[in-house]
């Protein structure tokens, strides 16, 4: 079974459209969360590994399962990602082969993930991660208008969460690991050559019809 391709990001980013995109390009999700009042073209997260893999470990370690507040301790994550590591990625593999998986390119969406980044890297050396990116006033207004990011209410507050996971970013960029990152604004302001880039750059064969067909910029604004 392949590595994943694993697409994190702060909450708010564009990453479900960056997982809807990769999924109509031919990369299995498997059982995924569909639209949503804040995703409402879908969530494009797995369904069984978000609530019975992620979620459990974050509560495990003492943090928020909805990734806010409070945050994984990194040092604890580093601590034990090694000796956890083969348990993983038998529980992810496990679920994925559950859902259908058989061959090809394979990823999983969680904003949460790049905050316990280094147990991924452990379990998936070869994954490829895409690392969503956009304007941190965007994130941060877009917070404040969403109804489940409840854990701040001022822009300080959301500001503190985002340099957290910027610090996240930058141990993943100095470690190494196999990264892209996204700037979905640029899709959206009609730059699809940009996103075809990433699609292939993957593995994966690009489907510009289906693509502009699933992209809203309209949607992109909160």
């Amino acid at each position: 079974m392949r590595d994943p391709i694993l697409i994190v990001g702060c909450a708010r980013s564009g990453t479900s459209m960056t997982a809807g995109m990769i999924n109509i390009c031919g990369a299995f999700g498997g059982e995924m969360f569909g639209p949503h009042p804040n995703n409402q073209k879908g969530m494009f997260e797995n369904k069984d590994l978000r609530t019975n893999v992620v979620k459990p470990y974050l509560e495990k370690i003492g943090a928020d399962s909805r990734g806010q507040k409070p945050l994984p301790n990194n040092r604890q994550v580093f601590e034990v990602s090694q000796v956890e590591a083969k348990e993983w990625r038998k529980k992810v593999q496990d679920s994925m082969i559950r859902q259908g998986y058989s061959d090809g390119e394979w990823f999983y969406k969680c904003p949460k993930s790049a905050m316990i980044w280094y147990l991924w890297h452990c379990a998936f050396p070869e994954a490829k991660w895409v690392l969503v990116r956009r304007a941190h006033e965007d994130i941060i207004n877009s917070c404040l208008k969403t109804r489940f990011l409840t854990a701040y209410q001022n822009k300080a507050g959301w500001q503190g969460w985002i340099d957290a996971h910027e610090r996240r970013f930058m141990e993943m960029r100095m470690a190494g690991i196999n990264l892209r990152e996204f700037w979905p604004s640029r899709m959206i302001e009609g730059d699809y050559e940009y996103a075809q880039e990433l699609v292939e750059s993957l593995g994966l064969k690009w489907n510009g019809p289906m693509v502009r067909a699933f992209i809203d910029p309209t949607m992109f604004k909160d």
